[in-house]
């Protein structure tokens, strides 16, 4: 089998639309039925529910908190329009960081759980991201772990990594698979 993978040389949100092509493009090709995405404000998953309707698309964002105390990051209005727009939405704590940034933070050094997501990070943020949307979603019991999904993630603001894989829960963590890598940057 062969395959390609597209790389970004840089890194963000101006990736946005040709990742989302990327992914139609794949979904299309396996047959996928489900495709979770990372989208802090809703905004990039709107943008995939436009592109490609035939779909179940699972938005994940990160707990309450993460930039200011007690404040989800995502407007009461996006939650509404992802509704709107069939997109089943997800916040929850980082599988990747959890209560062990929040020992590290306190005490110093670094859990076994921070080791992954550095090593996930060698492939880029997006990549990582995609691996820990993947936990958190399998986790809550929005996407299945029995057959291949589209991950899709990014660095900072819009998204810029996609890969195909196969979920895992995360007291399964390491049944977890990455099939393909769709793109990531360079960067």
């Amino acid at each position: 089998m062969e395959k390609t993978i597209n790389y970004f040389e840089n890194k963000g949100a101006e990736n946005t639309d040709k990742v989302i092509e990327l992914v139609k493009q794949r979904k299309k090709e396996l047959g996928i039925k489900t495709i979770v995405i990372a989208s802090v404000s809703g905004k990039s998953a709107l943008k995939l529910r436009e592109a490609i309707e035939d779909v179940e698309i699972v938005s994940i964002t990160h707990h309450a908190g993460f930039k200011e105390k007690g404040k989800l990051e995502i407007t009461r209005e996006n939650i509404e329009k992802l509704k709107e727009n069939n997109i089943t939405f997800y916040t929850g704590s980082h599988a990747l960081s959890g209560v062990g940034r929040g020992i590290s933070n306190k005490f110093g050094g670094i859990t076994p759980v921070e080791i992954i997501a550095a090593t996930l990070r060698l492939f880029g943020q997006g990549i990582k991201v995609c691996v820990e949307i993947s936990i958190m979603a399998a986790d809550a019991g929005l996407i299945p772990v029995d057959e291949e999904i589209i991950a899709i993630g990014g660095t900072a603001w819009g998204v810029d990594a996609a890969v195909v894989l196969k979920a895992a829960n995360m007291s399964n963590f390491f049944d977890l698979q990455i099939k393909e890598i769709i793109a990531m940057p360079r960067s």
